[in-house]
């Protein structure tokens, strides 16, 4: 009986082998598009994938290019890509043979300004990936068009990503997304809504004469660099409650169509809003600006509501147009009931002080 136990033991031993090793070998496999689905290219890799396992199975640039140029749309998730990604390469078509774009879009990439438009039918969703090249569109004349949704969200880009002259005819959601870079996106038009919460933006953003058709929210979003909202176009709602800037910061020019949310914002150096038009009401309550906060000639045609707001500089509001709209905060902020109080509390000041001596 002993001598039988042994080789049962090693068939168990090596059956037990047999199942960890291919177990462990398969942790990390790339799971790819199936035979189902030929339209989209494919990439993802388990979370429990090591740093090591992820660079060892990296995704090509040069493979997600020449998906997007065959049409196809794009899903890669918890997997790192390596090389640029540059868009020029891709061929030029006439604006009126891009089906289903948005008429907005339309007439600005029909227009004589507009000139040549290259073309990504999308999806693209690049989720909890690590993206080490460059994107840019590389273009300086027309536009770079993406007519399905665009889905960044849990991404690293370690270098510039440049999506400047790009129209977004679907959703963009960049939430939880970090730039370690430049993000640059000057002259880029969404039609439809944006997320950018809980962003990390890098030593520069740029969103320079961009157009956002749709709602907007860069709520819990960080600007650790400069970050340009210059002569931008917001049609509607837009959000930056609780948002955090380091650097210099700038919303002059712009026009914000829909209610504005500024509301415990902070922003550590400058702030410029000179020439800003809001539409309609605009809420900063409670933010911070330990910085210059610089209001002039701004037109404030809703509510503009700066309660709670701590100043470490004076402000500037010269010049500032107001609408009837325009309200004083209630309650304690409202600055009668301020002064009310003040007069009271220096009425009991004297009256105790006049006991104190005449006792």
């Amino acid at each position: 009986m002993g001598r039988g136990v042994v080789p049962i033991v090693a068939a168990i031993g090596l059956w037990a082998g047999g199942w960890d090793a291919p177990q462990a070998e398969g942790a990390c496999t790339m799971e790819r598009e199936g035979a189902d689905q030929p339209a989209v290219f494919v990439r993802h890799l388990d979370p429990a994938c090591t740093e090591q396992e992820r660079e060892a199975q990296a995704v090509k640039a040069e493979e997600v290019l020449a998906a997007l140029k065959n049409g196809r749309g794009v899903d890669i998730a918890g997997a790192m890509i390596v090389g640029d990604l540059f868009f020029d390469a891709l061929p030029a078509v006439k604006a009126e043979t891009v089906p289903d774009l948005p008429p907005a879009l339309r007439e600005a990439s029909g227009s004589r300004q507009g000139g040549e438009i290259r073309r990504l039918a999308g999806p693209i969703t690049i989720t909890r990936s690590v993206f080490r090249g460059s994107i840019g569109t590389k273009i300086t004349e027309g536009y770079l068009v993406v007519q399905g949704p665009v889905t960044v969200t849990g991404t690293t880009f370690e270098r510039t990503v440049d999506f400047s002259r790009t129209m977004f005819a679907g959703p963009v959601d960049g939430s939880e997304a970090v730039f370690l870079s430049q993000a640059l996106f000057v002259q880029a038009r969404f039609a439809q809504p944006v997320r950018f919460e809980k962003t990390a933006f890098g030593p520069h953003s740029r969103f320079h004469l961009s157009i956002f058709s749709g709602p907007v929210s860069f709520v819990r979003a960080g600007f650790n660099g400069l970050s340009e909202f210059l002569e931008v176009t917001f049609e509607q709602d837009a959000s930056f409650s609780r948002a955090y800037f380091k650097m210099g910061t700038g919303f002059s020019g712009s026009r914000f169509g829909g209610i504005l949310d500024f509301s415990e914002a902070v922003f550590e150096r400058e702030a410029f809003f000179t020439f800003t038009v809001f539409e309609r009401d605009a809420y900063f309550r409670r933010s911070t600006f330990r910085g210059t906060a610089d209001f002039s000639d701004a037109h404030f045609k809703g509510v503009d509501d700066f309660s709670k707001v701590m100043f470490d500089v004076q402000p500037n509001f010269s010049r500032v147009q107001a609408g009837e709209a325009r309200r004083s905060p209630g309650g304690l902020q409202d600055p009668r009931i301020m002064y009310g109080i003040a007069a009271l509390l220096a009425v009991f000041t004297g009256l105790f002080l006049w006991n104190i001596r005449k006792k």
